[in-house]
């Protein structure tokens, strides 16, 4: 679609019959006012963890190619925000500008999450990363103040235990008014035995913890203390520049998918760590990822279950398999050498037939989520994730294609702008971009209201019933939330 700034954005939405949800925009902090503000609230340690953060990307991009090689270290990104278009760039830096220029975007109320405070509630130094964390709190809470009709900022919540995540909710909750959280889900940990035999390399080789699985901390206590506060958890993810994603020479080779694989791995993890079945009245969002990824593994869930739950894995029990009648088939159509072989029985207890199952708590891997049928994945999937989809991602159409997904679910995609970043080139373009789906028959006026407005709402507003009290889209958020009352959403 050709736009025509924001008075194509203005007309776009004077013909909806619903507001629009911004629910993951961006602000740029402004470095030199943010450090020193850093300094005033936390100290030394927030100015020494400033230092370190803002020095990653720059140090990467000072390397040359040849020692980034050498060294395998990821190409970052440069040229990140807007420039030419300085009315934006203005725009994602100033809170105020921001709020004031909402009706020109076409957007009613606008959640706005960090730039450069995406990484640091995963900063190692526990001093340093408690002191950025709280500092960066306190500053965002006082820059949005006075716009909370219309726009407001997400906290940031270090994860590495669960006692600080409970310690930071409360300060920015009570403290701060927050009733947005960015939680993390990939915190780097040594690996045990390394630290043991080999502590040099424990510096170099960590694993990723993914909060809901496997994890050496319990963080029950961090989704108890959501449901308490009525704060419904947000995780903004990233994967770049680690594993599969690490090309010393292409930034594009080492962003796309990037929020989708981090997303995938702890959305993936909260499910079968039985989360959403312990806490069926909590709400989960993962953002900027999009949500085809999130489809592919609704699906897969389904799928593996059926071939792996407790009774249909019994089929390929080693305990149940005929060896006569196998050898009979060898002999009449094998080679000698292998009827040799299944008559000593070779490989067959050294391969995935091995009667070894590595000494797991229970044979069937969703047990913690008490899965007895298919029914339950989509009960305990469908309701309480949530996905962020940017406006010119075509892919959005899948959540809402019920003939596509197993059951005839509808994901709950939710409409994320990612203003402020370099992929929105122009900010009055996302609501006519994403309005695009419509037009090309990808969704439905019903879908698109969902996509803007409702499933914001019910991700936020089912956790914290007065979310959107004060806001200008109290009054339809109420309607949206009074709808959905007793109406089981799977």
């Amino acid at each position: 679609m050709q736009t025509n700034g924001h008075t194509e954005a203005r007309k776009l939405h004077s013909r909806l019959s619903h507001p629009v949800i911004d629910a993951d925009g961006h602000w740029i902090e402004y470095a030199p006012v943010m450090r020193e503000e850093f300094r005033r609230i936390g100290g030394e340690a927030a100015a020494e963890a400033y230092d370190i953060a803002s020095q990653r990307v720059p140090n990467s991009l000072k390397m040359t190619l040849a020692e980034r090689r050498r060294r395998r270290v990821g190409q970052e990104a440069f040229w990140g925000s807007p420039c030419e278009n300085v009315l934006d760039r203005a725009t994602a830096m100033l809170p105020r500008l921001m709020y004031e220029r909402l009706d020109d975007l076409g957007i009613d109320f606008c959640v706005v999450y960090p730039t450069a405070g995406l990484g640091y509630h995963r900063m190692q130094d526990t001093r340093q990363r408690r002191a950025i964390c709280r500092a960066y709190n306190v500053f965002a809470a006082d820059q949005f103040r006075g716009l909370e009709d219309r726009v407001i900022p997400a906290a940031i919540i270090p994860m590495y235990t669960p006692e600080e995540a409970i310690e930071e909710i409360e300060f920015a909750s009570k403290q701060l008014g927050y009733k947005v959280i960015m939680v993390g889900g990939l915190m780097r940990r040594p690996i045990p035995a390394l630290l043991e035999e080999k502590p040099d390399a424990a510096k170099l080789i960590e694993w990723y913890d993914v909060v809901g699985i496997d994890s050496d901390h319990d963080y029950d206590p961090v989704w108890a203390k959501c449901r308490e506060l009525k704060i419904a958890p947000s995780f903004h993810n990233g994967a770049r520049s680690i594993l599969l994603r690490n090309s010393p020479s292409n930034f594009c080779y080492n962003h796309i998918g990037h929020f989708a694989s981090a997303g995938h791995a702890v959305c993936k993890a909260l499910f079968f760590g039985g989360v959403t079945r312990r806490f069926p009245d909590l709400n989960f969002a993962f953002l900027e990822g999009g949500v085809g990824w999130a489809c592919m593994l609704y699906a897969d869930l389904i799928g593996h279950w059926e071939k792996r739950n407790r009774q249909a894995i019994e089929s390929t029990n080693p305990s149940k398999l005929d060896r006569a009648a196998l050898l009979q088939y060898t002999q009449k159509y094998g080679r000698e050498t292998m009827v040799e072989a299944v008559r000593r029985g070779d490989g067959l207890e050294g391969d995935s037939n091995s009667t070894a199952t590595g000494g797991i708590e229970d044979l069937d891997d969703y047990f913690r989520c008490k899965i007895e049928k298919k029914q339950d994945i989509r009960e305990l999937f469908v309701p309480r994730f949530y996905f962020g989809c940017e406006a010119d991602d075509p892919v959005n159409g899948w959540a809402f294609n019920k003939s596509a997904n197993p059951m005839g679910a509808r994901l709950n995609a939710i409409f994320s702008s990612d203003i402020g970043h370099f992929d929105v080139p122009d900010m009055t373009d996302v609501v006519p971009e994403a309005y695009e789906l419509v037009e090309h028959g990808l969704l439905s006026d019903g879908d698109f209201r969902d996509f803007m407005f409702s499933n914001a709402v019910r991700f936020w507003g089912e956790v914290n019933p007065d979310f959107f009290k004060g806001t200008v889209v109290e009054k339809q958020a109420a309607e949206v939330l009074a709808a959905g009352k007793g109406v089981a959403r799977v």
